[in-house]
């Protein structure tokens, strides 16, 4: 702790000002070899022996040092207290300053209106109001009546004198008419300046009321601009609202025209997949684990159907193969077709590389399952293979089954009870080709393997024949 601070420390005799923290001693201590003085607290430690005086650098031992007023606080406090005003309670470290706080600014104490002989009502009033109140209109009206009467005593006394209030021989020279004489020109003085302030203060009412009357108008225009910019805000929500319907029937009516672009009629359906690893990625994260290939149909008036894969697999094949459903879908013509459905389904998913070893898989549907009555919802629940094909296969880098981040698989509807050894044949033929060029090969085809079975069981007759002949009884 250093000495004692005080706003007129300046005031004091330097011997009572520590050299060492220069405020006020606190504690002194008093050194014998040199007289001088300062603080207890800014002596060395009490560990070191010897000691310099910080005001004349003499050195000595600390035994040397003579501590004065053991009881210096309690003797401040009890012999120089600091002033403490008795009206307000506000206490001071100065008795300059605790009496100029009693003259000017104490609102504790009363004192009398500078025109309380001028007939003003207010006889008491604080320090703190006196200039509010001198500026008050009641006050300066009073002041002014006063100006006003003591002119019109004057004028009076004027009109009843024989002679003139200024006259310029010794003779007639008065003192009294003198000093009537510069009191009415004083008091012309004031009344022109008091009527220059009521001038004035008519003049800022008119305008503090103007301009009441401008923020009025003001406040009224800033509400009915609020209200303007919530409607604005309320038809601009609408219209977001209603955009972003627009951009959803017409994201659901683009997938529309796109299956429509690639619709099929007759039973089979080419699914071309594009950005296989990121919906790989997806389906792994499960995110999106499954997508749906575009509607395709029987025929223009027969079954709809659409194609569900999981890449990551589904079930008992999740992590560890693909899986493919077949999806039977509502139509507008269920009620003339006929159900349950029992045609055999074929996956084949493409090789896109010469070698052409597609991976080829059907099934026939279960008759007794709800996947295969007839559609009551939009789409009833996807059934067909769920070990497919293996991941691990699909997800080597450079397999021939992905090429360009796309796969191929085709989806082939059995309406026809086409002999599964033939099923090879017609999915390896080009699908550039046209439809009927296709199923012209096709039946060729069949025509070609009925020969062969054929002529394949009618040669064991024609050896038994053969031995018949040359051994005749």
């Amino acid at each position: 702790m250093n000495g004692i601070d005080a706003k007129d420390k300046q005031m004091f005799d330097q011997k009572y000002i520590c050299p060492v923290c220069a405020l006020i001693l606190r504690d002194p201590v008093q050194f014998i070899r040199c007289g001088h003085r300062q603080c207890q607290t800014c002596l060395p430690n009490e560990h070191q022996r010897e000691i310099t005086c910080a005001q004349c650098q003499t050195k000595m031992l600390k035994t040397e040092a003579l501590y004065l007023f053991d009881n210096y606080q309690n003797h401040l406090a009890e012999y120089h207290p600091n002033p403490i005003c008795d009206h307000c309670g506000k206490q001071f470290n100065s008795t300059n300053k605790f009496n100029e706080h009693r003259l000017v600014d104490c609102p504790g104490i009363s004192v009398e209106c500078l025109s309380h002989d001028y007939a003003c009502n207010e006889h008491v009033i604080t320090h703190v109001e006196i200039e509010e109140h001198s500026m008050a209109e009641q006050d300066q009206q009073t002041f002014s009546n006063d100006v006003r009467r003591i002119s019109l005593c004057e004028n009076e006394r004027q009109t009843n004198t024989d002679f003139p209030l200024t006259t310029t021989t010794t003779e007639s020279y008065d003192p009294d008419t003198i000093q009537f004489e510069e009191l009415r020109d004083i008091i012309n003085v004031l009344t022109g300046g008091i009527e220059a302030l009521a001038n004035d203060a008519q003049r800022l009412s008119n305008e503090s009321l103007q301009a009441h009357i401008i923020r009025q108008a003001g406040t009224e225009q800033l509400l009915t601009l609020k209200n303007s910019v919530e409607e604005s805000d309320a038809v601009l929500e609408g219209i977001s609202f209603n955009l972003d319907i627009l951009r959803q029937d017409f994201t659901s009516l683009q997938e529309k025209v796109n299956d429509f672009q690639c619709v099929s009629y007759d039973g089979t359906f080419l699914w071309k997949i594009t950005n296989v690893k990121g919906k790989m990625m997806d389906a792994q994260s499960e995110r999106q684990t499954s997508i749906y290939s575009p509607p395709f149909y029987s025929s223009p008036n027969g079954y709809k159907m659409r194609a569900r894969i999981y890449l990551n697999g589904d079930g008992n094949a999740r992590r560890t193969h693909i899986s493919m459903f077949f999806v039977l879908m509502r139509s507008l013509d269920d009620q003339i077709l006929k159900f349950p459905f029992n045609y055999k389904v074929t996956f084949c998913l493409y090789d896109q590389t010469p070698a052409q070893r597609h991976i080829i898989d059907s099934f026939r549907p279960d008759m007794k399952s709800s996947s295969f009555q007839r559609p009551r919802t939009d789409m009833n629940i996807a059934s067909g293979i769920p070990k497919f094909f293996p991941l691990e296969m699909i997800q080597q880098e450079g397999n021939p089954y992905v090429r360009d981040d796309t796969m191929f698989i085709k989806i082939l509807v059995d309406f026809g009870d086409t002999p599964k050894i033939l099923l090879p044949y017609v999915l390896s033929l080009n699908p550039g080709l046209p439809t009927h060029v296709q199923q012209a090969k096709i039946n060729s085809e069949l025509e070609r393997m009925h020969r062969d079975q054929h002529h394949e069981s009618s040669e064991p007759e024609d050896i038994e024949l053969s031995v018949e002949e040359s051994f005749p009884e």
